[in-house]
């Protein structure tokens, strides 16, 4: 699947069986998580690593480096929302960005 095509709104999916040949497994590394577009960047996408969580991270690499996207089960929120999940396969020595924000507080309650 081209990466361009995991934000377009789609209906139904069909379930594929994709056969990875050795040698994507070897130069290629996977993650997992929610896509989403980049806030400002076309050529980048980002991926939340664990939707649900209240402790958020993110991958963010660029498109041209993201060479196969595999769907996966969505997850579903108590709100019944669907959330997609997809494994993508990044080229290794490919430079990516892991993000994890924080809000800055005091540890020790006074």
């Amino acid at each position: 699947m081209p990466i361009q095509d995991l934000f377009e709104k789609k209906g139904k999916y069909e379930i594929d069986i994709y056969k990875k040949p050795p040698d994507f497994i070897e130069n290629h590394i996977s993650f997992t998580g929610m896509p989403e577009k980049h806030p400002y960047d076309a050529e980048k996408i980002v991926l939340i690593v664990d939707p649900l969580s209240t402790n958020i991270s993110y991958y963010e690499f660029a498109t041209a480096d993201v060479e196969g996207v595999e769907e996966l089960p969505s997850q579903v929120t108590v709100d019944g929302k669907s959330i997609r999940i997809v494994r993508i396969w990044v080229r290794k020595g490919s430079i990516g960005v892991r993000s994890t924000p924080f809000v800055v507080e005091d540890t020790v309650k006074r």
